[in-house]
């Protein structure tokens, strides 16, 4: 009969027994959960960018010798016109994204209530997100090309293809194709976020409303707008941050051809073809300021916007509670 290891209350226990004991193993595996992750996001995310702003600082290649400049790498990146410039291009894909999160938000305020097929229209509308962005831009390749698809289906509709234009090669409206491309793509994760933002509303606000005579738009305006603030947030700054950083279409689809090449493409083009390793590393870190830049000013402007709208909330509530203790009065009386 094995004998078992009894411990005596008040002895203290060596390192080794605490190890070896669920204290300690329990300790050991919230550090080995902790330490990992910590060690994996410093060697694959922190250190690459730390080399990657001291390269900002040489004129370099890939191989070969490196030569001191300061801050030269950054004065060309505002002097070079297909550097900053690329960045104007943005403007197609923040007017994009708006037409996106207004689309997404106005299926997502239907498809939360019970309508018909609304689940299978739910995976349809998502399914584009989950393609990889290299298949749809070769996708959408195809699609504008010369007399190929989208030109077959508007011939079916009566127009004439000597009338359509060259949707990739006419700068008047090939951004308009490629912004296009990431709407189509991008709409239905928004959609997906403010159904679960929408579907968690308290029902009792919207009988609350329906006793002040709200129609739909009201409620509409006055509680999901409020309610979902933010996954509105959230929404806004992926869609802004990403309209910034715009690569796929443009680099699949046109290979920034025909001024289609956004500040990625640019980058990609003077970081891997003519090897200006600093001048890259430059406008990567001039892209990241001007991100973290757009952020904290969206994160301003809605923290404004929605501290009116928690005023406008807190006396419709008011108003709405003394409408209740009114009408209680009266039925009291009779």
């Amino acid at each position: 009969m094995a004998m078992s290891k009894t411990v005596v209350p008040g002895k203290k226990r060596t390192f080794l027994e605490w190890a070896r004991s669920r204290d300690g193993q329990k300790v050991f595996v919230m550090i080995a959960f902790m330490v990992i992750p910590l060690v994996l996001l410093f060697t694959f995310t922190y250190l690459p960018f730390a080399e990657m702003f001291g390269f900002s600082f040489y004129k370099m290649k890939y191989v070969g010798e490196r030569k001191f400049v300061g801050l030269k790498n950054y004065i060309k990146v505002f002097e070079r016109d297909d550097c900053f410039g690329a960045l104007k291009l943005s403007l197609y894909y923040m007017a994009g994204s708006i037409v996106q999160l207004a689309l997404s938000l106005y299926l997502a305020t239907v498809l939360s209530f019970k309508v018909k097929g609304g689940n299978i229209f739910k995976g349809f509308m998502f399914f584009p997100y989950l393609i990889n962005g290299i298949a749809v831009g070769f996708i959408f390749k195809f699609f504008y090309t010369r007399g190929f698809v989208f030109d077959t289906v508007l011939q079916w509709c009566g127009f004439q293809l000597d009338n359509l234009p060259y949707w990739l090669k006419d700068q008047r409206i090939n951004n308009i194709s490629l912004v296009a491309t990431s709407v189509w793509r991008y709409f239905g994760q928004n959609m997906v976020l403010f159904i679960g933002a929408i579907m968690s509303v308290d029902s009792e606000l919207y009988e609350a409303a329906m006793l002040d005579g709200a129609n739909k738009f009201q409620q509409f305006i006055y509680i999901i707008l409020p309610s979902i603030k933010t996954i509105i947030t959230l929404n806004v700054i992926l869609s802004i941050t990403g309209s910034l950083s715009a690569f796929e279409p443009p680099y699949v689809i046109t290979d920034g051809a025909n001024g289609t090449g956004t500040y990625f493409v640019v980058m990609h083009e003077i970081a891997h073809t003519q090897q200006k390793v600093g001048l890259a590393s430059a406008m990567a870190i001039i892209l990241l300021l001007i991100i973290f830049a757009a952020t904290i000013l969206q994160k301003l402007f809605f923290k404004y916007v929605f501290k009116n709208a928690e005023d406008e909330d807190i006396n419709a509530a008011v108003r709405r509670e003394k409408k209740l203790a009114r009408a209680a009065a009266r039925k009291a009386g009779r």
